[in-house]
């Protein structure tokens, strides 16, 4: 795996985006980044391991604090390669905005379908008898 698809993997999870969120206001320990979730200190420990090999995250150790920050360049990485489809999207929004926003001819009624009697149905006939029975009434088992 190479490290954009590592890039996307760890931003798939709504947790370590979360996370992310979290440490773009400024770095935190991982106690602080434990407290607004709902699982366990080794759950986060493994999402912070996701964000680190996928170079979003770097970790420190302060005495018995471990600080995460934000890392710049696994995020350029991502930005870059969406960026690079960024002039798709616009152009493609541009003609779709252009063709909402174009004056529209207007339309006249279809004339209606009349049916022929009141007898036939519109739904094709099929046979009320099992393909099955078919076989074994022609001497087929």
């Amino acid at each position: 795996m190479d490290a954009l698809d590592r890039t996307f993997a760890a931003l798939a999870d709504p947790t370590r985006r979360a996370i992310l969120a979290r440490l773009a206001k400024g770095e935190a320990h991982v106690g602080a980044l434990v407290a607004p979730f709902a699982i366990s200190g080794p759950a986060i420990s493994r999402h912070l391991r996701v964000l680190e090999e996928a170079g979003l995250i770097e970790r420190e150790a302060h005495a018995q604090w471990r600080i995460c920050r934000l890392r710049g360049a696994g995020l350029r990485a991502a930005h870059r390669w969406l960026d690079h489809y960024r002039s798709f999207w616009d152009e493609s929004l541009d003609r779709l905005a252009e063709l909402l926003e174009a004056p529209t001819e207007p339309r006249t009624p279809r004339m209606q379908r009349t049916s022929r009697t009141s007898n036939t149905s519109s739904k094709p006939r099929t046979s009320r008898t099992p393909p099955s029975a078919n076989r074994r009434r022609k001497g087929r088992p």
